[in-house]
């Protein structure tokens, strides 16, 4: 069965972006760039946030920005024909051209995927769509990159929830510029 893995960056104290509502400390460097371009090859769909998609949508014509390197150029050409879901209470329509709005709930997006064929990943992406999978049990992987900053408050990474779960560390790595990548499975 195909695993359902949110990974999103976060700061130490626990926030996918801070109390203004920013998250440029989150800007990769080349070798954190990297990781996220293999960790994408992954990936046989991405469910996200009306948020999340938003901020993404600057992939969609970046492959004709010229000032990009061949990193950005290889991320935009695994990202743009990626298959995407977008949940949104707001937008009654997606662009991109891989980019389709959710037709049922994450609970039925996810079932109707895991039926369908395939080996890569089911990723989420969004603290808010994340909170739903977890409440109902569907996430099996988070992958964080933890990142040396303490924002002091916004949106928290893992969702509130009054039950407990267990996870089994999976993976660890630590980077040059100080930055963490934690990787645990859900034990069930």
């Amino acid at each position: 069965m195909r695993s359902v893995t949110y990974s999103m960056s976060m700061s130490l104290d626990g926030y996918i972006v801070g109390p203004d509502g920013t998250f440029n400390w989150t800007a990769p460097d080349k070798e954190v760039f990297r990781f996220w371009i293999e960790e994408i090859r992954e990936v046989d769909v991405h469910l996200m946030g009306r948020r999340l998609y938003e901020t993404m949508l600057y992939w969609e014509n970046a492959d004709q920005e010229p000032a990009f390197d061949a990193a950005e150029r290889e991320w935009t050409a695994l990202w743009n024909p990626l298959p995407k879901v977008v949940f949104s209470t707001t937008l009654s329509q997606v662009r991109g051209q891989a980019a389709r709005p959710a037709s049922g709930s994450v609970a039925e997006e996810i079932e109707r995927l895991r039926a369908e064929p395939g080996e890569g990943d089911i990723a989420i992406g969004g603290a808010t769509l994340a909170a739903e999978a977890a409440e109902r049990g569907l996430i099996d992987e988070y992958r964080t990159m933890i990142y040396p900053v303490l924002v002091g408050g916004g949106t928290p990474y893992f969702p509130r929830h009054d039950r407990r779960v267990d996870l089994e560390r999976v993976e660890t790595r630590t980077f040059d510029s100080g930055v963490t990548y934690l990787r645990h499975r859900v034990v069930r």
